[in-house]
Formats: C-alpha cells, structure tokens, sequence
C-alpha cells in the first residue's frame, strides 16, 4: 500500500501536511487543555456549558471580542508549546519527517517543533507565513508552509471562528499555492482528527477540483494516516480519492512513528534497488 507513497517521494513529487498529532507525540497539550486556559482567563465555568456545543474556535472568538485581540492568548501559547531542544532531538517522529526529505511540508500548527528539528538536524529549510515569503523559496530547499499561521505573526493566526470562515473562501496567498503545489503532487495527511472541519473542506474543495476538471483518473493518489479504524470515515474520505492509511494492532500513541519508520525503510530499500 506505501508503493505509490515511496515512489512520489522518490521523484520528490510528494508534500506532507502534519497536523497537531504530530505536536502532541512531543507532550503538547490537547485543545482541551487550550479551552480551558481560556476559560479560566476570562472566569467562564465550563461547567455551564455541560451538554451544550461550545468549540475551541468559538471561545477564541470570545476571548478576541473580551480582550480586544488574539495577542495575550498567542503568547500564552507561544511559552507553553515551546519544547525544549532536547526533547525534540530524541523525537523519531520529528527525525523520521527530517530524513523523509518531502520537498513541501504543509502544517496547521503555530508552534516552531518543525522548524527546530530542521534546525537541529542542520537541514535547510523556508518558512512560509505569508506573500512575502513566497519569493523566498529556492530550488531544492525544503518548504515549511505554516498553514494556520505562526507565533512569530499575530496577524497570521487561525484560531478564532471568523478566522476559519474567512478561510473557507480558500482564497489567501497560501490556500493558492497550496492549489498549486497539490494538484501535481501526491499529499500525505498526518497528525489530523478527521472532525477538523478545515482540513475535511480542503481535502474537499481539491476533490472537486479534479472532478471538475474532467481529468479526474490523472490525479496522483493522496494519503490519510489514520491512528485508528474507522469505516465510516473511510469510505467517506476514498470516495474524495484519499487512500486511508493505519497500523493495525498497534497501540496509538505508537502508531505514527511505527508507520513513519516503515516508510522511510521502504523509501530507503527502493533506493538500493538498481
């Protein structure tokens, strides 16, 4: 099943997009831990909400409203998800994706954990926030896409619930090079709840695109790796032409890493074949 994957990376036709799973492999809190700095902040008890739909993006939207902006809440995040270099060098998950060499590396986290295993690993790499950074790239230099913005940029965070509508219209600077970038290449999906309403509309709007496009049975296969089984989901999501990937009989806090070092050995038995 990783022939197709093992063989885009190999041509260097294959992007990653990681999502906050791969976060928490190295103690990152949960949203559920985000929800509840912000409620003690601004002294709401949870407890009322029992049995009522209150979301993290809505209650960022609240703590905008409350505060005046987003700042106080990116800092607090900024101190907190900040992982100690040592820490990340004893990550495989974060070594594995270093020594996986995908050419694009989409992520929806704000956090700088990818950017510091390049670091550390003395691996070249862009940082793409915005336009501007666009420019910067350079051929055969790694790209990390920061999707939903960065701690370095207030302005550039997707948090609050506007944030999220204002990108369902996939129109930024970065959802149009995303566009770009996946319609040639094969995408690799990690470290995503499939209840991510964001990441479901992107995998469906590209879905769309090839199937508006008449040219459907030439799009190169996608991945989703799935830390558990689902048939529901599955069906749902090879329906928009995303192959679901999993570990079976593999506890799930083990089943990222395990998957990633079959890749990267498959990757590396296909370069020692002539």
């Amino acid at each position: 099943m990783l022939e197709g994957l093992v063989a885009a990376l190999k041509r260097r036709q294959a992007i990653l997009f990681a999502g906050a799973g791969v976060s928490m492999t190295v103690g990152l809190p949960s949203w559920s831990t985000l929800i509840e700095h912000i409620a003690d902040e601004l002294e709401i008890d949870l407890s009322d909400f029992k049995g009522a739909d209150l979301n993290y993006l809505t209650l960022a939207e609240y703590y905008r409203l409350k505060q005046g902006s987003i700042g106080p809440l990116r800092s607090w995040m900024d101190r907190n998800w900040t992982i100690p270099d040592e820490t990340l060098k004893k990550s495989r998950v974060h070594e594995l994706i270093c020594k996986l060499d995908f050419p694009i590396i989409y992520t929806s986290n704000f956090d700088r954990n990818l950017e510091t295993s390049f670091d550390l690993r003395g691996k070249d790499y862009v940082k793409i926030v915005n336009a501007k950074d666009i420019a910067r790239v350079r051929p055969g230099v790694a790209q990390i896409v920061k999707y939903h913005g960065d701690f370095d940029d207030d302005g550039s965070i997707v948090i609050a619930e506007t944030d999220y509508l204002e990108r369902l219209s996939f129109e930024s600077p970065l959802d149009i090079k995303f566009r770009s970038d996946a319609l040639g290449k094969t995408i690799l999906f990690i470290g995503y709840s499939m209840t991510d309403l964001n990441i479901r509309f992107l995998m469906h709007r590209l879905w769309k695109t090839w199937a508006g496009s008449g040219y459907e049975r030439d799009r190169p296969q996608s991945y989703v790796f799935m830390l558990r089984p689902n048939p529901v989901e599955q069906a749902v999501l090879e329906q928009w032409g995303l192959q679901v990937l999993m570990e079976k009989d593999c506890p799930p806090e083990q089943a990222l890493e395990r998957f990633l070092t079959k890749l990267s050995e498959a990757v590396e038995k296909k370069e020692e074949c002539p």
